[in-house]
């Protein structure tokens, strides 16, 4: 299960937010060079003893400060395009779901299945079970079979809404009148949570989203029951 108190990014739950856990890592490690290089140079200016105040042109210098930033984008730069085409993709997926945002609260359709469809609201504290999350439970989980490949459609019925679970790497806003769609896979068992990230009233922050990965038997039967 991913913490959602956790400080910093939480722990990749499938293989786009792997990917983009490894970018963080990499473009941190560049800015850090950056600074220590910055850092040493401003050192040595403010220490030195500014010997050569005639001096009127370094073109080797400017060349190496040209040429250097324009290499280091390019190493963020590719890393980036990569990841931004692979949350576009969605290439052949297993299974359909559609999230709709509501005041305040998200239905969810299995467009698969005719008759799978739910609401899913916040449990209110006094309702809490002990050990859940306070704000970040619901009454309906969003199940969805692990390691298979959803397409999940995201709209809106009234105002902007942004279905996101952090550790999942997915974000897509809910804009009414608008289908947009994410694709989304698990890595691995677990319960998943996120929370509306766009501010659509009073009770923005009262919209929690649940996502549960099961083995696919357990999915088919919980289906059933549906």
């Amino acid at each position: 299960m991913s913490h959602p108190a956790q400080l910093g990014l939480q722990n990749a739950s499938s293989p786009i937010m792997e990917e983009l856990l490894n970018f963080h890592d990499h473009a941190l490690m560049i800015v850090f060079l950056i600074s220590a290089l910055v850092l040493y140079i401003i050192t040595s200016t403010v220490s030195a003893k500014l010997t050569h105040t005639a001096t009127m042109d370094a073109q080797i210098m400017e060349i190496i400060w040209t040429i250097l930033p324009a290499l280091i984008l390019i190493t963020i730069a590719l890393p980036s395009l990569r990841i931004l085409y692979l949350t576009d993709e969605v290439n052949d997926p297993s299974l359909t779901i559609k999230a709709i945002g509501h005041q305040w609260y998200w239905t969810y359709e299995y467009t698969d299945y005719n008759t799978a469809s739910f609401d899913s609201y916040m449990v209110p504290t006094e309702n809490l079970d002990p050990g859940s999350f306070r704000l970040l439970d619901v009454d309906s989980r969003m199940l969805i079979p692990m390691q298979t490949q959803a397409r999940i459609l995201v709209t809106a019925e009234d105002v902007l809404h942004s279905w996101a679970v952090p550790s999942l790497g997915v974000k897509m806003d809910a804009i009414p009148g608008r289908l947009n769609q994410t694709t989304l896979m698990t890595s691995r068992p677990g319960v998943f949570y996120g929370q509306c990230s766009e501010i659509c009233g009073a009770n923005h922050s009262f919209m929690p989203i649940v996502v549960e990965s099961v083995p696919l038997k357990t999915f088919e039967n919980w289906l059933e029951e549906l």
